[in-house]
């Protein structure tokens, strides 16, 4: 049986360390939403905090401005469903 291996980053290029794709990839974000279920805040805060860092390594590697779209390869996939769907973020 094929040990699983978790889709982290490989800084400071934020490409995924199993497929390649720019992290978070799907992966990633499947495994991060079944983490952080019932704690929709919390997962926000601690994409914001790698979106911060990710901003300052890509920056720092290409020697311009960090990459426009990081805000929503990090953080706009991982908002709570406007659809009506259950909204598990832990808030009222």
């Amino acid at each position: 049986m094929p040990r699983y291996r978790p889709h982290v980053a490989a800084r400071p290029s934020w490409r995924c360390r199993v497929c390649g794709a720019a992290w978070p990839c799907s992966p990633a974000r499947l495994a991060l939403l079944g983490e952080y279920r019932e704690n929709r805040t919390g997962l926000l805060i601690y994409l914001g905090t790698l979106l911060a860092e990710a901003m300052t390594d890509l920056a720092d590697l290409s020697g311009t401005a960090a990459p426009v779209n990081l805000h929503d390869r990090f953080l706009t996939w991982a908002r709570a469903r406007s659809d009506g769907g259950p909204d598990r973020s832990g808030q009222p």
